[in-house]
């Protein structure tokens, strides 16, 4: 098609504002759906997805729409995810568009991931359709909201649109702005063929198969192409595009959306962010592709049963293809045995990793306790990172230890500052700077009707375990978060060993800060307690600090009436047969093992609640 009449689009969003909704109904609006296979969140193929009702995967798809002026054009759109721990898959759809629409709740506002998603698309240069979303809730205030894009992000009135998504109310006027305001595709046709690979996925049958942008040049089927970061190439089996399901197509032009099918097995050949070109007239400079993400989150993955370890390596193969955030490298731990070192963009992040693994693979898996990578200067001069309490050197081989901090932002209503203030501080968090986004106390809106912009440093560590669960409980549902890593600071941070019967369980050690230490080993050994089964003798647990034991808690050994069967005889028999019972319990804890339930493993992340 002609690249004058092609319009590539994402919607982006804060969480639950309504971007899959609206992608169902200019899904339905362009017949692109026919009424028969409509249903809510179309796009949402996951199971996991369905089932929380949140987007984990972005989703290209292809729509054709007839203009009022009787033009018909070809748009492109992906659906995006909301969610922080998923940005990066934002980043990546932006990279492929020339536009975005923004989407904002008419009841909610401008929330943290609104304002970080805007602050992406205008880092990529894209125009930007502000959208008021569910106008037609009860609560909803379109003219405050419009407002407020006004004062925060500079747009004027008469560029917002009002819509319902559910209602379908304003869905023309959506696909009209996308028409007039997003800028057609740039590039030509005869130049070498430059094709950005935005996101893949591998297929049994047709290997990998790759999601890519045409940025110059064309592709065809049964066109050799090769990789322009390693020089692989491969004949390209099928040509796709996504209407919404992938509909094969002898091919595609510059500006266009689509599916390449590779062929290739080995997964770790083609890479998101790589350029495909053409194999006899290649061109000279691959495109910008996307900068390296670090994982923020580390924890280990183990196979329940040893044997499936291959299964394990084969399934985060094909995941760290589908998911460029993914990293992971193998790890061997004494109480688990061989399994991987895994890193996250957040604990949501994980969770869905795991669950994935263990529904698309059939995988039976222990996470352990998540951390972050802290930078450990030695002695020596060295410095090294540890991604795990294992790796971290011998304590006088430690000059000092720094840990990763976070910018964070905070919007509320301004009547819980104190509370989200008080919350910050006990996570060891300092304030930097607050703004009112909204009518403040005094104005016209009345005393404690504005929302305010909170701005804090704080460790990523303190994130982890149930800050943004209490956030949200201090301030009733309403405040929303957002946080980038500004860099590490020095901190008095010490490793905290748990042993059970006098072994220490390398799964279960934390590094924390030093005054937080015995309040964390007294709730991490009271919570084992309870989860460990107990034995036919004693077994104290143990939280320690190097040599120093700094909580103990013991699971007392399951009784057993030795004397139900002395029915006569002195008091010296009963002795002897209570002696042997204690011989043989002590015998039985010198050479007994104490079998951890998976549940134990999971406990830290339950500390901080």
């Amino acid at each position: 098609m002609n690249p004058r009449y092609i319009r590539n689009f994402c919607i982006i969003a804060h969480i639950d504002h309504g971007k899959s909704t609206l992608a169902d109904r200019l899904l339905e609006y362009t017949g692109t759906i026919s009424p028969r296979e409509m249903k809510d969140q179309l796009l949402d193929d996951m199971d996991l997805e369905r089932e929380r009702g949140i987007t984990i995967k972005a989703k290209a798809v292809r729509l054709s729409y007839d203009s009022r002026d009787g033009q018909t054009y070809e748009l492109n759109l992906i659906d995006t995810p909301g969610h922080v721990d998923f940005s990066y898959e934002v980043s990546r759809s932006l990279s492929a568009c020339e536009g975005a629409i923004l989407v904002i709740d008419a009841a909610q506002g401008i929330q943290a991931q609104t304002l970080a998603n805007v602050y992406m698309a205008m880092d990529q240069g894209l125009e930007l359709i502000p959208v008021v979303n569910k106008i037609d809730l009860p609560g909803a205030e379109p003219e405050r909201i419009v407002e407020e894009i006004e004062t925060t992000l500079g747009y004027p009135a008469s560029e917002v649109l009002l819509i319902s998504a559910k209602e379908g109310l304003g869905i023309e006027e959506v696909l009209e702005a996308v028409v007039e305001r997003v800028p057609a595709p740039g590039g030509d046709g005869v130049s070498p063929l430059r094709a950005l690979i935005f996101d893949s996925k591998y297929d049994s049958y047709k290997g990998v198969i790759a999601y890519v942008r045409i940025f110059e040049g064309s592709v065809a089927k049964g066109q050799v192409l090769k990789l322009m970061s390693n020089g692989t190439d491969f004949e390209v089996l099928e040509v796709t595009m996504f209407e919404p399901s992938p509909t094969p197509v002898p091919g595609l032009g510059v500006g266009e959306v689509g599916g390449i099918a590779t062929g290739l097995k080995d997964v770790s050949r083609c890479r998101v962010g790589d350029t495909l070109t053409d194999n006899s007239s290649p061109a000279d400079v691959p495109l910008p592709g996307y900068r390296s993400l670090k994982p923020m989150v580390f924890a280990g993955l183990y196979p329940i049963d040893t044997k499936d370890h291959a299964f394990l390596k084969d399934g985060l193969d094909k995941l760290t293809l589908n998911d460029a955030s993914l990293s992971y490298e193998p790890e061997e731990s004494v109480a688990l045995g061989p399994g991987f070192r895994c890193g996250f963009l957040g604990l949501l992040h994980m969770e869905i990793v795991q669950e994935r693994l263990e529904r698309e693979y059939g995988l039976d898996l222990i996470t352990t306790s998540p951390s972050v990578a802290y930078r450990v200067n030695l002695h020596n001069g060295d410095t090294r990172f540890v991604e795990s309490p294992s790796g971290l050197p011998a304590a006088g081989d430690i000059s000092d230890i720094e840990e990763p901090w976070l910018d964070l932002i905070i919007i509320a209503p301004d009547r819980y500052i104190g509370a989200v203030m008080e919350l910050v501080k006990e996570h060891r968090g300092k304030y930097t700077k607050m703004e009112y986004l909204t009518s403040g106390p005094g104005d016209g809106a009345g005393a404690g009707q504005g929302r305010v912009s909170m701005e804090f440093q704080m460790p990523l560590a303190e994130l982890l375990v149930d800050f943004y669960d209490r956030l949200k409980s201090r301030t009733q549902g309403y405040a929303s978060l957002d946080y980038t890593v500004s860099g590490y600071k020095v901190a008095p941070l010490v490793k905290l060993d748990v042993l059970v019967n006098g072994q220490p369980v390398d799964a279960l050690s934390l590094i924390v800060h030093s005054d937080q230490a015995q309040r964390r080993g007294r709730a991490l050994v009271q919570s084992l307690r309870s989860l460990i089964p107990r034995q036919m003798f004693d077994v104290p647990i143990q939280a320690a600090v190097g040599s120093r034991v700094i909580a103990r808690e013991t699971i007392k050994a399951m009784r057993k009436n030795v004397l139900a069967k002395c029915y006569g005889g002195d008091v010296t028999r009963k002795r002897k047969l209570l002696e042997k019972q204690a011989a043989g319990k002590k015998r039985m804890k010198r050479v007994g093992n104490v079998e951890i339930p998976q549940e134990a493993f999971m406990v830290i992340l339950k500390l901080g609640k």
